[in-house]
């Protein structure tokens, strides 16, 4: 095992050790059922704000997507520790208020925690796509080389190599605002290939021009937004 996840082990019992210390010790094992109920739901919470990281989508947007889910099991932890300190202090008789207020507690917090899912699920998959797309704009440099190579006019074989130049060129990473654009220069590209392959020097030299324009302000664009 490695030193650091070590290290996490021990700060992550230190909470456990502690407030079972005092609980133990201040209060002593016989308590009654509405005690030792608060005292579950509080290491319940604890056990979620544990494994929230395990909850996380690893990816671009991890960190910020990671927040918002430490957030709010940070939230539902110190809310449930706070109210179950007060049951255990006043130690009712009856389980029902203890455990309806609890248990509301946590349904409040499974809805945000689960809607939040929903949405980082979302956005994680929406970023998995565009970078997909963006590895197209990349890959598709290998599609302009074969562009190249069918084509025989001098004149439109060497715009074809200046396209295949600021594709080989531009970056992999891409951002939610350039997708529309970048859609548009894949589509753009199927089009040159069967221009090329009909022979169409007109029009191979027509797209090529449009796509190299497309390109660099996808790239410009790229860079004024990273």
């Amino acid at each position: 095992m490695k030193r650091t996840n070590i290290l996490w082990i021990i700060l992550s019992l230190i909470f456990l050790i502690i407030f079972n210390a005092l609980f133990f010790v201040l209060g002593g094992s016989e308590h009654k059922a509405s005690v030792w109920m608060s005292y579950g739901f509080i290491h319940f919470a604890y056990l979620l704000l544990l494994i929230t990281p395990r909850l996380i989508r690893v990816g671009k947007s991890g960190a910020v997507l990671g927040f918002s889910l430490y957030s709010i099991s940070t939230a539902y932890f110190l809310a449930q520790f706070f109210i179950g300190i007060v049951f255990i202090v006043i130690t009712l008789d009856s389980i029902n208020i203890p455990f309806l207020v609890q248990l509301c507690l946590a349904g409040l917090y499974g809805i945000f925690l689960i809607a939040h899912l929903i949405a980082n699920e979302r956005t994680a998959e929406a970023e998995a796509e565009r970078q997909h797309q963006a590895s197209h704009i990349k890959g598709s440099a290998i599609r302009i080389k074969d562009v190249e190579d069918k084509v025989r006019d001098k004149v439109a074989k060497k715009r074809v190599e200046k396209l295949y130049d600021a594709l080989k060129s531009s970056p992999v990473k891409s951002h939610p605002e350039l997708a529309q654009m970048e859609y548009h220069i894949i589509q753009s590209i199927g089009e040159l290939e069967r221009a090329a392959y009909d022979g169409n020097k007109d029009t191979v030299i027509s797209l090529v021009e449009s796509l190299i324009s497309a390109v660099n302000e996808r790239n410009v664009r790229l860079r004024a937004l990273n």
